[in-house]
């Protein structure tokens, strides 16, 4: 009988700890600061090329103000109070309308998720409404509540209850069975399972839907301001295009941007708060 011998010895697979491992907090240190100079870096790269061609030609100054222009006509109207006004119109729109928006989406986003009757009954109707464009909605809103405040609210609120309303029915019905079923067998009352059981596992998921709403109440409450209104930055954003005030006009854009920058980081914020226990994005410094 022959017997078979192996001829190679098995291999080792040695791994060494990297950088991270070895020295975390440093290593998310520098991420850290990288991330936030390739942020800062980008943005800025963008408007110094834009600046180069406005002065150098490349570009149509009238049409395309250089950036320095944008900046002393900003300055220029906020020092003169100019416009304050306008930012608080549709400051106050929006958070008027997302609050509403939020508070109804949430509530009939949770009946939804724990009820399967009431899901079966509702959601092909929203199902329904959810795919027609809000915009269309503004001529309602118009009849029903006249000009003024009424109408560019409800449409905010009209946007943003979708957004929040299906975030909130997944997310409670998303949370495993396990979870309810713990609850049931240590006799939780009905308030107690939403309080220890429901709100904690849907609200992360919960949150993620009411930050997105939160950038589309900005769009939206631009564009009704650009149809019905008095005032507002879509007012002003379209009032200046007409009047080929360009320089004007983009002083409207970049503080939209803003706007919807840091209202959409303070639902972020809130969120971080409210949620603890959920991990953070990962695309925002995280290691």
């Amino acid at each position: 009988m022959t017997t078979l011998t192996p001829t190679t010895k098995p291999s080792v697979l040695v791994r060494r700890p990297g950088p991270g491992e070895l020295r975390p907090v440093r290593t998310h240190r520098r991420r850290r600061a990288l991330e936030l100079s390739l942020a800062a870096a980008v943005p800025l790269l963008l408007v110094l090329l834009w600046q180069l061609a406005a002065v150098r030609g490349w570009i149509d100054g009238r049409v395309y103000p250089a950036p320095a222009t944008i900046l002393a006509d900003g300055w220029d109207r906020a020092a003169a109070g100019e416009l304050w006004p306008d930012v608080w119109a549709t400051l106050r729109r929006v958070l008027a309308g997302y609050a509403v928006g939020t508070a109804a989406g949430y509530l009939l986003g949770l009946l939804m998720g724990s009820l399967p009757l009431v899901r079966a009954a509702l959601e092909p109707l929203l199902d329904a409404l959810y795919v027609v464009p809000k915009l269309a909605l503004l001529p309602v809103f118009l009849n029903m509540f006249g000009l003024g405040e009424g109408p560019q609210v409800a449409l905010v609120a009209a946007t943003v209850f979708f957004f929040v309303w299906i975030s909130t029915m997944s997310a409670v019905m998303a949370v495993p069975d396990g979870h309810r079923d713990a609850g049931r067998v240590f006799g939780a009352s009905p308030w107690q399972m939403f309080r220890h059981v429901l709100l904690p596992a849907s609200l992360p998921a919960v949150l993620v839907g009411a930050r997105i709403a939160a950038g589309v109440a900005v769009l939206v409450i631009v564009a009704s301001e650009q149809i019905a209104a008095t005032d507002g930055l879509g007012h002003l954003i379209f009032d200046s295009r007409a009047l080929f005030r360009n320089d004007v006009m983009f002083v409207g854009i970049v503080c939209v941007a803003v706007l919807g920058v840091l209202f959409s980081e303070l639902v972020r914020f809130a969120g971080r708060l409210l949620t603890p226990w959920a991990p953070r994005d990962r695309g925002r410094g995280q290691s």
